[in-house]
């Protein structure tokens, strides 16, 4: 298990920690006052901390990296620029540290069928899916199958799921906003650069008529895609790892696609027989 430090937010050598915790505070939208009662401190010493002239402890500095909700990875980029040590592991996904891990996706996917669902790290690459998927992959192009495979270019790619997407328009705008959330969440560059690459992609140009004119209100915005002659809708939700300790783990994401309807619901169970 090696300790790997983070790339993200890269501190310059003189820049130190305090700028990089008010970077974070302000994109919190967290006053000084309030981030002290929330991290047992005061204003004072948080002002101080952030102006260079005070040294936070290494307690301290992971106290306000919770506080303000810091993604793993960047609370090691934090603690070096505080000179101290990384505090969490970026373990390989294939390490034999991380076997429960793996076998506990494993299981949890599976339980999921005939659903589809799926596992991606924090560049969107797919790590684990299971036998669900498969439906979503019909007609994608080959280049897109090579790994590793992205969701976000499977889906929004016109060679990927866009051409079959009945509500495409509103459903890339719904992943476009998620990477906006995830890039000012993560400071990377990396997903940065990933996010133009796919919002640059053509959009589809395909009128479905009324039936995609004629909204349907679902609790949430479904995907509506053709599979074998039908259109299926699907509701996903995404969780996450709750407190972790690694950054891999952190990063790790597991998408589920529920059923819309019933129509949709009596299809994929039709595929268990």
């Amino acid at each position: 298990m090696a300790i790997i430090p983070s790339g993200k937010v890269t501190p310059a050598p003189d820049q130190g920690v305090g700028p990089l915790l008010r970077a974070w505070r302000e994109q919190r939208r967290v006053s000084q006052l309030e981030l002290a009662l929330r991290a047992d401190s005061s204003a004072r010493h948080i002002s101080f901390v952030e102006t260079g002239r005070s040294r936070p402890s290494e307690e301290m500095v992971l106290r306000l990296a919770e506080h303000l909700d810091v993604p793993v990875r960047e609370r090691n980029a934090l603690l070096l620029a505080a000179g101290y040590a990384p505090r969490f592991p970026e373990t390989p996904m294939d390490d034999p540290a991380l076997d429960a891990v793996r076998e506990g996706i494993e299981r949890l996917i599976q339980g999921y069928e005939p659903y589809p669902a799926l596992v991606f790290d924090a560049e969107y690459h797919v790590v684990a899916a299971n036998r669900g998927i498969a439906m979503f992959l019909d007609g994608v192009a080959e280049s897109l199958l090579e790994p590793p495979l992205n969701t976000m270019r499977l889906t929004l790619h016109p060679r990927g799921l866009a051409p079959r997407i009945r509500n495409f328009r509103e459903w890339r705008g719904h992943l476009l906003d998620q990477m906006t959330r995830q890039i000012a969440l993560r400071r990377s560059a990396s997903l940065r650069k990933l996010y133009e690459e796919v919002a640059a992609y053509p959009v589809p140009e395909r009128e479905y008529g009324p039936e995609q004119a004629d909204p349907v209100p679902y609790f949430a915005l479904p995907m509506r895609i053709e599979h074998a002659g039908r259109v299926l809708s699907f509701v996903s939700s995404t969780s996450t790892f709750n407190t972790p300790l690694d950054v891999t783990v952190a990063e790790l994401a597991i998408e589920t696609f529920l059923p819309a309807d019933p129509a949709t619901v009596k299809y994929l169970h039709s595929l268990l027989s």
